[in-house]
């Protein structure tokens, strides 16, 4: 995927392929946090698809929120989110609901479970 603007950073041989599917019906900002002299920040709409390249040490940052608020939902990291060249799901952030990597939490076992299932049909 051509991220042109925001390329990654060129020294680091370790880029994964992730996707990050909006099931909540609210409007919500992704930014990929933990990677040095690069910036990565998505609005994502319900029900939108958001395909990225990240570093495998990267996090993504889900704020969710209204007009002028916004709240620090979730952070994941980005291998759970890693899908392979297929569109299919190599990371494990939707195999358990709870999973003390989540550091929030917010996402609860339905939308994990609607994730997996949005992820299920990119291939």
């Amino acid at each position: 995927m051509a991220q042109i603007l925001d390329s990654l950073p060129s020294d680091d041989p370790d880029v994964i392929l992730c996707c990050y599917v909006n099931v909540t019906s609210k409007i919500q900002v992704a930014r990929v946090t933990n990677v040095a002299d690069w910036y990565f920040e998505r609005v994502v709409f319900p029900g939108q698809k958001l395909l990225f390249e990240a570093v495998s040490a990267a996090k993504l940052e889900i704020h969710t929120g209204m007009m002028a608020s916004s709240i620090l939902s979730d952070t994941i990291p980005c291998t759970r989110l890693r899908i392979g060249p297929n569109g299919e799901p190599i990371g494990s952030y939707n195999s358990s609901a709870g999973d003390a990597e989540s550091s929030s939490g917010a996402a609860s076992a339905d939308v994990r479970s609607a994730e997996q299932s949005a992820l299920s049909s990119i291939s």
